[in-house]
């Protein structure tokens, strides 16, 4: 053993670094790594003895050691902390054998425990390099299943100190090389790897030492024997493995060989790194690398020729070129840096040939190029693009090879080889290599992959092979980029562009690359507009280049969509403007005014968008462009060419192209201006021929372009659609046959039918309307028209009702152009439609949801069209159209594009009907009625979408009833023309326009203004602002109508009219502000209809709203729902007196039918207060009378507590408390359910309302009845309940909490009723007094059946009405005291519960102060415990102006429950203590300090956190007293103290480490030390890490050996004693503060008397304690007092058993065991 300095004893330090690193097998990785961490700082002290104690575990191995990867490590840290004159290489021996013995133990490879190993002999050799490699060396002699590591720990070695290992490589290459031969291939790789350390170790050495060559000619040759062997054996293995290590080893020799030996190992090396590609990507990224190795030192040698030729280079080059091809996607995409890294590779071989063989290279390449292998074609161009700019000197007379060979590859499928092709264009172009017509060829290259498609990726022969991943729009994205580049960047194209791209603007094939041609144009104007007068002489100097004539129609035609890619039409249009001058004369300036007004249609795409009708517009303007531009050129001979160049483009556009209808529709628009009717009749023919009817769009197309061609030439259009009907098919017989052959198709007759239907339709729109009569005539009279009923597919039904619905609107048309006729067959018509417009169920082609919907929208379009014209609708017709459309009003809101539509078509065909149905207002009023009431169940719907339809469609039909049925008469019997006078067409009348206009408009009655009012006054309370707008409109118009019909004989209406129509302007008022400010409150709008109504109504209308609320409350939208009792309220309070006994009545049941239905609660309370109003403002014995009949019959026959909803009297109840009569009434019946006594007669103050009381005693139902009623009157008796409670409020209380105690008892035994009953008549008395947080106390607390929780919450209540109501404290604290002496021992606790809280404030009232505190006194020796608790809290609680009064007999109290038996009672103590020396006296804490330090110092170690935190805390506190005369006692017990105060900052419990660091901050200023602040202030005494603890630990050990030496001694004693605390962290807090002390003291006294003991401690706990926390403690604790200055001997201690087996002599047999 070594001895400590001379003051100390000796120490067992060898056994605490044994124990040290034998806890480096710990179960606990907290444990490993604390030991860890102390041997790590200890190697620095005393490596040697680090190193004795891991050799003694070591010998063992890991049969007796789980941990032996961690003691090589700790051997490596003290290895490398060895100073040179401690290097014992005799000693170093040992360890290596030690390592080395260990390694070979095991045939395991690359284990931890190996690793850890090998960093140990490496650790050796960075001091004794030739110790470690002979120990190695000596395994390397013979054959040893240990070989793999020996030379792994070698390249490791290398790897880690090249300048000491290069010097020694001949050594390691001499022993290495003789058993190359005999390695297995499992381990070859390790000695590759190794030979690849050894080799880069010697690159590093030449790069540091230049001129000190360490290759001589022994290791040149090892090298090359080495070499040699790797290339011919192992390089040629069938393992991979073997073959990748072997030739990256290579890669690395190859810098290092003789040239000779390189050159003859060239053809076996590069053969064998050629084989690795064939693998996965990483191992061909380091092919690549060594590969490049082989070429720069075969190529790049500064000593000779290069050792290749180029023909023996082709092999290398072929193999590359297909590495690029797959690489090129890898980088592109997921494993981006190796794909990246293997490409650049590739290139730099390539660049490394190129910059010896430039000629050969490119002649290789181009040859690649030709044979047209896909993968050797991709790399070839990649290779040529990435060389092309660094060669361009020496490829300059390469030129027309280049180009010749790109051009044979332009045929190419594969995108891939485009892209790259493509890219090598754009390359060729920038360095000139593009002239002449081939030129032209590259340029149309890049143009047709511009207008690839994304679907052009399906096509079976380009995406035949594979060559990466790209996709048709990434190869489109860089032609076009690449296109753009070559206009802009490179001067030398434009002379090549220009006029070609013209070309390229024609052809089919480009259709989808116009609009990168047209850009390149103009960017071409753009850099040449100085010079477009000579590229338009250009371009008409070329007969190549299509004539303005092609170029216009093409354009033209391609303008049809707006949302085309690239602003295809912002592109055309610009190149429209730039070739102007080409067009005839004056369309220039016409251009510049009309483009940019199309520009600007097309500009915004996303706002465009939004508009569902943008195409048809767009086509229209497109249409009408090219209308105006032929009549600004008015050339005859011009349009009739530009007519054959449109005839001639049908073949540029296939039948489901959109384009070709637009086509149709420009030839028809040409045609329209030709006079030449042959001409006109052969276009027409071909147009026919070439339109596909079979494509609904293309079918539109034709048929408007036959009606624009009828705008002109009617009976030409008319004699062609003639000759196609005629030749429909074949006669009669030859159908039926076809019916039982294959030939028939429903399609083909569908189509051909349809496209006639559309051609005859859009010719009688367009034709001219003076001749147009006799040709619909003919059409409907000859029944053709029924012919195409018979049409199944969807889209022939809607051509079908669209040419009907075009015939329509030629009549309309006709009519408004002053040739108006009837429309004969037009109910026939109507019917048609409504057969078109329904779903067969039987028909076999199933319309799909969204053509079905389509179709219904054409048909009420056309509906109404039908309607609108003469003759009138029958009645049988137009019940038949209202049956089939009204039911469109449920109709889902999706798609909305679609159903809106349809909605708006169907409101129009109602507001039709209206119009042109009836003779007279009553007529068209009944009609009214009889739709609105159909529309009611959409108006009332849940669904918000049905509402607002049906609010718009009722808004617009009064719209039109009030324009036809209000005729000049004046409600304010104005004569002649008045400002009030609605004038109506009295020709519309018939025969009723000669009669007076009391027989032509409708009475007041007639309207049912009452049962229309209570429909739709809800609605004015919707969610949906648009119905709520719509809903005013509809009132508005209701009484407009109204107001402005005659006024019946004998009406009394007159003499309010101006009222009434102040009210209605007041109404329209409102429905101005709603148009003009969505934003203002719906509350305030609804108010102000509310009261316009009220006005308006009569009173028959009045009460027929009021009998009809009841469906209008039970509204399923809650807002409308809460309008409808907010109306009914209003009308009620303002026209109440107008009622009868049996209107209340029936009234009051409406109400109370609706109270019963509506579910939801605070409508419930809103249609109660409806009834309470009633009652107030009506008759209100009949209202009471009904709602006890309704109450008494609920008790009776149903279960009130499980009705949905809740029971509505109840509510009825709550509602009726707030009345004063009611009031009165309800507190006698309450008080009398409280006392259960009989409720007797009031007094003859509370009228005729005492006869509804019972003078019988109280039944159980009407009991059950009256807990609800008193819960009912707290919660909603107002004011005026309010009132009453306060009177009675100390009284009422008192009994309220005194019961939780009973209730409590039994809730305990499972009786929960009676206190959830009192809970709620508790919380309704909460709400009453308008004391929410009571309420919340209950609501968080009021259930808990545990004692401390509802002796708490009495508490909690008593402090909440004592800051609420302080006058009240008096009076409730007086029933308490006195309820102290009860015999109840729960209702005692619930007393004391509530006087612990008064008493804080009861300082107002001193007599009664002093009666409470000598009850509390004298109760704390109560036999309950919560008594006595309840009492002790009570007394620290008395306000601070009378607490110094008592401050002396509350801290004798205090003392004694110190003390008590009860556990919980002392906390009590401590938590009281703790609040009331903050406000004691001196002279009152002062005689009891010492007595009360000692009680809190025993319970400082209480198991109870709560305990532990209050007694450190109340030690703190103490110390505001501990001057003076005690200031050295209390510093006693301070220091007693101390210990456990350090160790517990530390705590488990974070509140008791809260208190220890706020006690700590109090008690240290009396030692009155400097530095300490500082260090309290520090963020360590607050953190919760337990570093930052050890930190804080640690300094103020300093701060107390420093200024409190002689304490010391009483410090350590304390703190040894907790090494046995029953908290873990304890004893570990212990365990490092008294090595800290011992560390960091120098008081030999101290250290004689504690060190040796506290050290054995250390080391008995670390290998006997359970805890790993303690253990982890113990290993940083022994690094500490290793470390400290007192235990400097030990330093140099070593293990005697291993020194005197050193002297022996060290068998390695032993440390293998």
């Amino acid at each position: 053993m070594a001895s400590s300095s001379p003051g100390g004893s000796s120490i067992p330090a060898p056994e605490a670094v044994q124990v040290l690193v034998s806890s480096l097998a710990d179960e606990s990785t907290m444990v490993k790594e604390a030991s860890m961490a102390s041997l790590k700082e200890i190697s620095s002290l005393n490596p040697l003895l680090v190193l004795d104690c891991c050799c003694t575990v070591s010998r063992g191995g890991r049969r007796r050691f789980g941990n032996m990867a961690g003691v090589f490590q700790a051997m490596a840290f003290a290895v490398r902390a060895l100073d040179k004159k401690d290097i014992d290489p005799a000693y170093m021996g040992r360890l290596a054998k030690i390592a080395t013995t260990e390694i070979i133990s095991s045939k395991d490879l690359n284990a931890d425990w190996q690793r850890a190993a090998a960093g140990l002999l490496v650790s050796i050799g960075l001091h004794v390099p030739d110790l470690m490699m002979e120990e190695i060396f000596s395994y390397l002699s013979g054959p040893s299943s240990a070989l793999p590591q020996m030379v792994q720990i070698l390249a490791d070695f290398a790897s880690a100190d090249a300048l000491q290992f290069t010097p020694r490589l001949k050594g390691v290459l001499s022993r290495v090389l003789p058993i190359l031969g005999n390695v297995r291939d499992a381990q070859r790789p390790i000695f590759a790897n190794a030979f690849k350390c050894w080799c880069q170790a010697a690159w590093q050495y030449s790069v540091d030492f230049p001129s000190h060559s360490p290759l001589d000619g022994d290791v040149m040759s090892f090298l090359n024997s080495a070499f040699e062997l790797l290339l011919r054996v192992w390089a040629a293995s069938r393992d991979l493995k073997v073959r990748i290590y072997s030739v990256e080893a290579l890669g690395q020799m190859v810098g290092l060989i003789t040239r000779t030996q390189l050159k003859a190992a060239l053809p076996r090396l590069v053969p064998t790194i050629l084989e690795l590609y064939k693998k996965d990507q990483d191992i061909a990224l380091l092919a690549t690398c060594s590969l490049n190795n082989v070429m720069n030192a075969s190529l790049l040698s500064e000593t000779g020729p290069p050792l290749l030729d180029f023909e023996e280079l082709t092999v290398i080059l072929s193999t590359l070129l297909p590495v690029i091809c797959i690489n090129d996607d890898i980088k592109e995409h997921s494993d981006f840096s190796v794909g990246l890294k293997t490409y650049n590779e590739v290139q730099r071989c390539f660049l490394t040939v190129g910059s010896v063989y430039p000629e050969d290279l490119f002649t290789f390449l181009l040859n690649k190029c030709r044979l047209k292998e896909e993968h050797l074609t991709f790399g070839s161009l990649c290779v040529l693009k990435h060389l092309l700019p660094r060669s361009i000197e020496a490829w300059h007379s390469k030129r027309p090879l280049l180009v010749e060979a790109v051009k044979s590859l332009l045929d190419e499928q594969n995108l891939s080889i485009r892209k790259a092709i493509s890219e090598l264009i754009v390359v060729m172009a920038s360095h000139c290599y593009l002239v002449g017509p081939s030129a032209d060829l590259f340029v149309e290259y890049l143009v047709c992959h511009c207008a690839l498609s994304d679907q052009d990726g399906n096509d079976p022969v380009i995406s035949k092979v594979k060559i990466g991943s790209i996709c048709p729009t990434e190869l489109r994205a860089i032609c076009e980029k690449g296109l753009l580049l070559l206009t802009i960047t490179i001067p030398e194209m434009e002379h090549i562009l220009w006029p070609f791209l013209l070309k390229m603007i024609i052809p089919r094939t480009y259709t989808g690359a116009v609009a990168m041609v047209c850009r390149c144009i103009s960017e071409l104007f753009k850099h040449r507009s100085s010079n477009s007068n000579n590229m338009l002489s250009e371009c008409k100097a070329r007969p190549d280049i299509p004539n303005a004539e092609e170029l216009f129609a093409r354009l033209v035609v391609l303008l049809h969509d707006p949302l085309a890619r690239e602003q295809l039409a912002t592109q055309i249009l610009t190149v429209l403007c730039h070739l102007a001058p080409l067009f005839p004369k004056n369309i220039s300036l016409f251009w510049q005014d009309e483009v940019p007004k199309m520009k600007a249609y097309v500009s915004d795409t996303e706002d465009l968008k939004l508009d569902a009708s943008y195409q048809e517009t767009w086509d229209d303007m497109i249409i009408n462009f090219l209308s105006e531009s032929l009549d600004v050129i008015q050339d005859n001979n011009w349009v009739i060419s530009l007519g054959n160049a449109f005839t001639r483009q049908y073949a540029l556009y296939t039948p489901n192209d959109e384009h070709s209808a637009l086509l149709h529709r420009c030839l028809g628009m040409l045609l329209q201006k030709v006079n030449e009717r042959s001409y006109v009749r052969d276009k027409m023919d071909w147009m026919y021929m070439q339109a596909n009817i079979t494509v609904p769009t293309n079918r539109l197309g034709l048929a408007k372009a036959m009606g624009l061609v009828a705008a002109a030439h009617l009976d030409t259009v008319l004699e062609k659609l003639k000759e196609i009907l005629d030749n429909v098919g074949q006669s009669i017989f030859h159908r039926f046959l076809a019916f039982f052959s294959d030939s028939y198709r429903t399609e083909d007759s569908d189509d051909i039918h349809a496209a006639l239907a559309l051609m005859y339709g859009y010719a009688a729109r367009y034709a001219p309307t003076t001749v147009i009569e006799a040709r619909i005539d003919a059409l409907v009279g000859t029944n053709m028209l029924s012919r195409l009923l018979h049409v199944r597919h969807p889209t022939a039904k809607q051509a079908v009702i669209t040419a009907i619905d075009l015939l329509g609107r030629a009549v309309i048309n006709a009519a408004e152009n002053g040739a108006p006729f009837p429309l004969k067959k037009r109910d026939q018509l109507l019917d048609y439609i409504l057969t078109l417009m329904g779903h067969d169920e039987n028909d076999g082609l199933a319309d799909s949801s969204l053509e079905l919907l389509h179709t219904q929208a054409l048909a009420l379009t056309a509906c109404t069209t039908l309607v609108s014209v003469e003759p009138k609708l029958t009645i049988e017709t137009r019940n038949h159209v209202l049956k089939a459309t009204l039911g469109f009003f449920a109709l889902p809101n999706d798609p909305a594009d679609v159903v809106n539509p349809l909605i708006d078509n169907l409101i129009t065909l109602l507001c039709a009907i209206l119009l042109t149905s009836g003779e007279d207002g009553r007529s068209r009023a009944e009609q009214l009625l009889h739709i609105m009431r159909q529309v009611d169940q959409y108006m009332s719907s849940p669904v918000e979408y049905q509402r607002r339809r049906g609010c718009l469609a009722v808004y617009e039909m009064l719209l039109k009833f009030r324009m036809l049925c209000v005729s000049g008469y004046c409600a304010l019997g104005c004569r002649g023309s008045c400002t009030h006078s609605k004038q109506i067409d009295h020709t519309s009348h018939g025969n009723f326009s000669n009669l007076p206009s009391a027989y032509v408009l409708p009475s007041r009655e007639a309207l049912s203004l009452g049962d229309r009012v209570i429909i739709y006054l809800p609605r004015c309370a919707d969610t949906n602002a648009e119905v709520r707008k719509f809903s005013a409109q509809i009132l508005d118009q209701l009484f407009s109508i109204s107001l402005s019909l005659p006024r019946p004989v004998g009406s009394s209406i007159g003499a309010d009219i101006e009222l009434l129509y102040s009210a209605l302007s007041s109404l329209e008022d409102v429905i101005a502000i709603l148009r003009s400010d969505a934003s203002i409150d719906p509350s305030e709008v609804f108010n102000r209809i509310v009261s316009s109504v009220c006005i308006l109504l009569t009173k028959d209308e009045l009460v027929a709203t009021l009998h009809g609320c009841t469906a209008a409350i039970c509204d399923r939208i809650k807002q409308s729902a809460e309008g409808a009792i907010q109306a009914v309220i209003e009308f009620v309070t303002k026209r109440g007196t107008e009622l009868i006994e049996m209107d209340v009545s029936r009234t009051t049941q409406s109400l109370l039918s609706a109270a019963v239905h509506v579910t939801e609660k605070q409508l419930r309370l809103e249609v109660l207060g409806a009834i309470s109003c009633l009652a107030e403002n009506t008759n209100p014995k009949i209202v009471f009378n009904e709602v006890l009949i309704t109450a008494g019959r609920d008790i009776v026959t149903k279960d009130i507590s499980r009705l949905r909803g809740g029971w509505s009297m109840q509510d009825a109840f709550h509602a009726f408390s707030q009345h004063t009569v009611l009031s009165v009434l309800f507190l006698e019946h309450l008080i009398a359910v409280l006392n259960q006594t009989p409720l007797v007669k009031s007094d003859s103050e509370k009228g005729e309302n005492s006869g509804l009381l019972s003078e019988t005693p109280i039944e159980k139902d009407i009991l059950q009845a009256a807990i609800f009623a008193l819960t009912a009157f707290f919660r909603g008796g107002g004011k005026v309940g309010k009132k009453a409670v306060e009177q009675s409020y100390s009284s009422v209380l008192g009994a309220l909490i005194l019961q939780f105690g009973s209730c409590h008892v039994l809730a305990s035994s499972g009786q929960h009723e009676p206190l959830r009953a009192l809970l709620t008549a508790f919380h309704a008395f909460c709400e009453c007094v308008g004391d929410f947080e009571m309420g919340k106390i209950l609501a968080r607390d009021g259930e808990q059946n545990e004692k401390e929780k509802w002796i708490y919450l009495i508490g909690d209540i008593a402090g909440c009405i004592s800051i609420k109501r302080p006058k009240e404290v008096q009076n409730i604290c007086l029933i308490f005291t006195k309820s102290l002496d009860r015999q109840q021992k729960f209702q005692r606790e619930a007393a004391a519960a509530a006087l612990s809280e008064f008493v804080h404030y009861s300082s107002g009232f001193s007599s009664l102060l002093e009666e409470m505190v000598e009850v509390l006194c004298r109760h704390v020796s109560d036999e309950s415990p919560t008594v006595r608790s309840l009492c002790l809290r009570g007394l620290v609680k008395i306000s601070s102006v009378h607490i110094y009064q008592y401050t002396t007999q509350v801290l004798g109290v205090i003392l004694a429950l110190l003390d008590d038996i009860d556990e919980s009672v002392q906390l009590t103590a401590v938590s009281c203590l703790l609040m009331i020396l903050e406000s004691s006296p001196n002279d009152a804490v002062e005689p009891i300090l010492l007595n009360l330090s000692v009680r809190l110092r025993n319970l400082q170690i209480s198991m109870n956190a709560k305990m532990r935190a209050d007694a450190f805390a109340a030690f703190g506190a103490l110390s505001n007293f501990g001057g003076g005369a005690l200031r050295e006692a209390f510093l006693e017990q301070v220091h007693a103290t101390l210990s456990r105060l350090i160790l517990h900052l530390y705590d488990d419990d974070t509140g008791v480490r809260q208190a220890c660091r706020s006690t700590f901050k109090r008690v240290f200023p009396l030692f009155e030390i400097q530095g300490l602040p500082a260090l309290f202030s520090s963020h360590c005494i607050n953190s919760d890490h337990r570093s930052d603890y050890e930190d804080f630990v640690r300094d103020l050990t300093r701060h107390l050996l420093q200024h409190l030496p002689s304490r010391v001694d009483t410090y350590m004693a304390a703190t040894i004693q907790a090494f046995d605390a029953p908290w873990p962290i304890i004893q570990a807090n212990a365990i490092y503060f008294s090595s800290s002390i011992l560390s960091l003291s120098d008081d030999h006294h101290v250290l004689g008397l504690y060190h040796s003991q506290v050290f054995g401690v250390l080391v008995g706990k670390m290998s006997r304690s359970a805890e790993a926390v303690v253990r982890a403690a113990c290993s940083s604790a022994l690094g500490l007092l290793l470390k400290s200055t007192n235990s400097l001997l030990w330093r140099t201690a070593r293990l005697e058993r291993l020194e005197s087996s050193s002297r022996r002599g060290f068998d390695p047999e032993s440390a293998k065991k």
